[in-house]
């Protein structure tokens, strides 16, 4: 609970930041190239992982020493940062993974980026946003 802790959450908040930034660009989109949609959804990837380790480095600022993404998100939704819905479409996505890791098969890729820019892209904003209120105070 050192200012150190404190630059370092929001250093993450930060390029959580620039993640959700190219997510945004990247969900605006109509429609995509092969090549695009792989890219829409390794930014998704590396944006939730951003997300659970600036509420991670949040969590640890505030005194609380949670590891393991799904432990970090149901800490999250406790400390008021997520709700509960969001709360469970975090944990969808990380249960949801694998999938995306077989984004070279074409069902898969289209069924990835449904899910991302429908529900997770929308989840990780809140996060941002709430993150971006909290770093302020």
């Amino acid at each position: 609970m050192s200012n150190s802790d404190e630059i370092r959450w929001k250093q993450r908040l930060e390029n959580f930041g620039k993640a959700i930034s190219q997510l945004t660009s990247a969900c605006d989109l109509e429609e995509y190239t092969k090549l695009e949609q792989a890219g829409l959804i390794k930014t998704f990837e590396f944006s939730f992982e951003l997300s659970w380790k600036v509420l991670k480095d949040l969590l640890y600022y505030e005194g609380y020493e949670v590891n393991g993404p799904r432990a970090i998100i149901r800490k999250g939704f406790e400390s008021g940062y997520v709700d509960e819905y969001d709360c469970e479409i975090l944990l969808d996505a990380l249960e949801k993974r694998n999938l995306l890791s077989h984004a070279y098969r074409e069902i898969t890729a289209q069924e990835a980026a449904t899910l991302i820019k429908d529900t997770y892209y929308f989840v990780l904003l809140r996060l941002y946003e709430t993150l971006t209120e909290k770093s302020k105070k």
